[in-house]
């Protein structure tokens, strides 16, 4: 390990013993002090480590946290930052400790058209899948991992890191991971979210509500494989059950209701068509759910098989678009 590679290593610790939960705090104490025993070079490297750190905010994390007095190693800390360089002293001491904390590790922004896919794997091993019509951004920081989904539907299958929790927020709530496979989808009216594999916390709260808010109050809801829910305006709905195999089946080709309003349906048909089907502004329209599975290769079977279950027509404008009415 270089002599930069194992400052950062300690400035990691430090920051996780000072800003991470209680059981990251605790393991990070554990691990600094079995690395600072291990060696002179690793002792001093810690000392510059701390100053790094307090030095980010002279008028913040100063004041708490404790500097380290020298114990007996000024030799080893010439050394280090001899090995370090100029651009190192520069770059990791003098009050960059934070920032460096602070900076992303990993970064993207993910955005999907109508009828279009994607897939994406995260260097942790986390795969990401996007529906039709969505738009996310993936931040990674050395203690967390964050989804932000602006609109549309995203898969998740998590990989499990203790040190970095796994975060999903939405404008109308938060989502965090246990270690699992699950869905967030956001539309108009809300946050739904079901879990195919593990164990998911929810939040429901509007995104002006700071993360730290978020994190000092128990979770809204606990999902397992099987559960689904909706977080709105109203705040936290009713957990209810979903087949496992419909969640996401987008990505096999699939579009699965379960007692869906018909207005929903016809939204996210429209997310994968490109000449969209239109539901005529009828109040006898409005309570009707729909229940099935249909192949998104064809959408002309879906609507041949509408009127079959619902009390509807279909009618064809002279473009050719589909308009569903009440009959």
């Amino acid at each position: 390990m270089s002599p930069r590679q194992s400052f950062e290593h300690a400035l990691l610790l430090i920051a996780r013993l000072h800003g991470g939960s209680p059981a990251a705090a605790q393991s990070a104490r554990e691990e600094l002090a079995i690395w600072r025993e291990q060696s002179a070079d690793h002792e001093a490297t810690y000392q510059l480590a701390m100053d790094a750190w307090a030095g980010s905010d002279l008028h913040g994390l100063k004041d708490r946290v404790p500097r380290p007095q020298p114990n007996g190693a000024p030799g080893k800390r010439r050394a280090i930052l001899a090995a370090l360089g100029i651009a190192g002293i520069t770059t990791l001491t003098g009050g960059a400790g934070r920032w460096w904390w602070l900076q992303p590790t990993e970064q993207a922004t993910l955005n999907t058209e109508r009828a279009q896919t994607l897939a994406r794997r995260m260097d942790d091993g986390t795969q990401l899948d996007l529906g039709a019509r969505t738009s996310a951004r993936v931040a990674y920081f050395r203690n967390r991992r964050e989804v932000y989904l602006h609109s549309g539907e995203i898969r998740l299958q998590v990989a499990t890191d203790a040190s970095r929790p796994f975060l999903v927020k939405t404008a109308w709530g938060q989502v965090q991971v246990r270690g699992t496979v699950f869905t967030v989808a956001v539309r108009d009216n809300g946050m739904s979210v079901a879990v195919a594999e593990g164990h998911v916390a929810v939040w429901a709260g509007r995104s002006d509500e700071r993360r730290q808010e978020f994190d000092q109050r128990p979770p809204d809801m606990e999902l397992r494989a099987g559960d689904a829910v909706m977080a709105d305006a109203n705040g936290i709905g009713t957990k209810r059950p979903i087949p496992v195999a419909s969640i996401a089946s987008w990505k096999d080709g699939w579009l699965v209701f379960d007692g869906t309003s018909l207005h929903e349906a016809v939204s996210r048909w429209n997310d994968y068509l490109y000449q969209p089907l239109v539901l005529a502004d009828d109040t006898r329209l409005h309570n009707l759910q729909l229940t099935g599975s249909f192949p998104l290769r064809d959408p002309n079977a879906f609507l041949s098989v509408l009127p079959r279950i619902l009390p509807v027509r279909i009618s064809r404008n002279d473009d050719g678009t589909a308009l569903i009415l009440a009959r």
